[in-house]
């Protein structure tokens, strides 16, 4: 279901591509693989680029509607590459490490496809990233996930060793998340908008009665003009494998 509404709200945000296109410069070659990569939409933007990518990601709903771009596909979980060692120029996973329970698993795997000299982008909420997040505060019963799931910035950097941080702040709403959502208020009171972010999905499925609570409190002050729109960042981390 939710992979044939995807699109409508999350598409390649400019906010996004900037950093990613940095992060992936001066890569020995076009070969990307696009790792957790959904319908397919950064590969697609990344194409017009000159890249050559393949989405690689476990839904085939998500799958059919990437092939549906153009784009060649791959079913297959991060944790496991169906690939050979050093197969790929260039490797992104924007924005899914936190739907993982083994974080270590993909970026290792990430780390082995690549060839020497090859260049790795991973986009990720860390945990100083959502603790910028207002819609934390308003829907409190998330804290305990949110804090297991999206790693502290360290923990990353200690997995991809030598890798800089590129700062996403988001200006646009092209990619509906919930860290551009804090910037549009409003939309969090769109069902539709909602259900395409895994951060309203769980609130929806385990905390319905938190949720509520939230949204009304957020209605409450929209009609009062004093409602946050302060919009979310993320961390681009941009990582080279070494060449020796």
């Amino acid at each position: 279901m939710q992979a044939r509404a995807y699109d409508s709200t999350r598409a390649a945000s400019p906010s996004v591509l900037a950093p990613l296109r940095v992060a992936l410069a001066g890569a020995p070659g076009p070969s990307l693989a696009d790792i957790g990569g959904g319908t397919g939409n950064y590969a697609l933007a990344l194409r017009d680029d000159g890249w050559q990518p393949i989405v690689i990601d476990r839904s085939p709903e998500m799958l059919a509607q990437a092939a549906d771009k153009g784009l060649p596909t791959v079913r297959a979980d991060a944790r496991a590459l169906p690939f050979a060692g050093e197969s790929f120029d260039a490797a992104m996973l924007i924005s899914m490490l936190h739907h993982l329970d083994d974080r270590a698993s993909a970026l290792a795997e990430a780390r082995r496809v690549l060839r020497p000299g090859g260049h790795l982008a991973l986009m990720a909420f860390t945990r100083e990233d959502i603790d910028d997040l207002w819609c934390v505060e308003y829907f409190p019963a998330s804290r305990p996930w949110m804090f297991e799931t999206h790693p502290p910035l360290r923990e990353l950097l200690t997995a991809l060793p030598g890798a800089r941080r590129i700062p996403v702040i988001y200006k646009d709403l092209q990619d509906g998340s919930m860290a551009a959502l804090n910037g549009h208020p409003e939309r969090l009171l769109e069902a539709e908008r909602r259900a395409q972010t895994s951060f309203f999905e769980r609130m929806e499925r385990d905390h319905p009665d938190d949720l509520r609570t939230g949204l009304a409190r957020l209605e409450r002050e929209l009609r009062e003009g004093c409602a946050p729109r302060r919009s979310g960042g993320a961390s681009m981390l941009a990582w080279t494998k070494d060449a020796d």
